[in-house]
């Protein structure tokens, strides 16, 4: 059995490659801005099916999803974590299609201060007094982003409300996290399928329309699948506090391709906001690992 308390290089490895390839996802993203956003959603949630079925044969754990399946209160709890991912994706598609792609790396910076807030409402949690001023100092950058934006920042406060939940929700999820995935896209397959037929039969769907987007739209199943699966098994091999650090790999790699690739202007409030939040983040990880220690 691996122990929980120290961190192997083969889960090191692991982690680390999932963040990397979600810090690469703008790049793929950026070829379908053409693509309306729940059209790609969809085929994210289509051909991340099969992918995640293999992966759970493979592993010899079908039987866990036939009890979920057969678990109404599982079953219904699903339905809410594979609506919120849903939405996520939705929110992130968007956010790139529109060139707000720094948006997307600030909302998933505060998340895990987000967390931590939801952590300490709902579950009781006592954050300790340097957490306290990493989530105010997070909570006052997004008063800055409402007050001195020239729009309401809801692109980075919808990724970080509805990854948070998410998370939270899928807490309480008695299955296993690839059992889980497997089940959250077979649940949003049944509308996605829908989706795509309906707007094949009326004209507008890109899929199967010229060689280039459908081969990309497929590839939609293994930029989604394969990293979160590779994740969900390497974070059982690390300890908590670094998985909570590499966290920032992701964020801070599309901050770096939004800016220096794709060319998009900051305005006053997100210079601003921005420093904020990596100061709220060094607060904060430099708490969670000294409480890492001592525990």
């Amino acid at each position: 059995m691996t122990q929980q308390n120290q961190d192997t290089p083969r889960g090191l490895a692991l982690a680390i490659t999932a963040y990397v390839m979600w810090g690469f996802l703008p790049l793929y993203m950026k070829h379908l801005t053409h693509v309306p956003p729940v059209e790609v959603v969809a085929h994210r949630v289509i051909w991340s099916v099969p992918i995640a079925g293999a992966v759970l044969w493979y592993l010899g754990r079908t039987n866990d999803l036939r009890d979920a399946i057969r678990n109404p209160r599982m079953l219904a709890m699903a339905c809410v974590t594979a609506a919120l991912v849903s939405l996520n994706w939705g929110i992130y598609v968007y956010a790139i299609s529109i060139g707000r792609t720094a948006d997307a790396a600030l909302g998933y910076y505060i998340n895990p201060l987000f967390s931590m807030f939801l952590a300490t409402v709902l579950l009781g949690e006592r954050p300790s007094r340097a957490q306290q001023v990493s989530i105010a100092l997070a909570a006052l950058a997004v008063i800055v982003l409402f007050v001195a934006s020239p729009a309401p920042p809801w692109i980075p406060l919808g990724l970080t409300l509805s990854w948070g939940f998410y998370a939270y929700c899928k807490k309480s999820l008695p299955i296993g996290p690839n059992q889980g995935f497997l089940l959250e896209v077979l649940i949003l397959s049944i509308p996605a399928t829908g989706y795509l037929i309906y707007i094949a039969a009326m004209g507008d769907g890109v899929f199967l329309t010229n060689t280039r987007d459908s081969w990309i739209l497929l590839a939609a199943g293994v930029v989604t699948a394969v990293p979160l699966m590779i994740y969900a098994n390497g974070a059982k091999l690390i300890r908590l506090s670094t998985a909570g650090i590499l966290q920032y790999i992701a964020p801070s790699m599309i901050f770096i391709i939004a800016v220096f690739l794709f060319g998009e202007d900051l305005d006053q409030s997100r210079l601003i906001a921005f420093p904020m939040i990596w100061t709220a983040l060094v607060i904060y990880t430099i708490s969670m690992v000294r409480q890492m220690r001592s525990a």
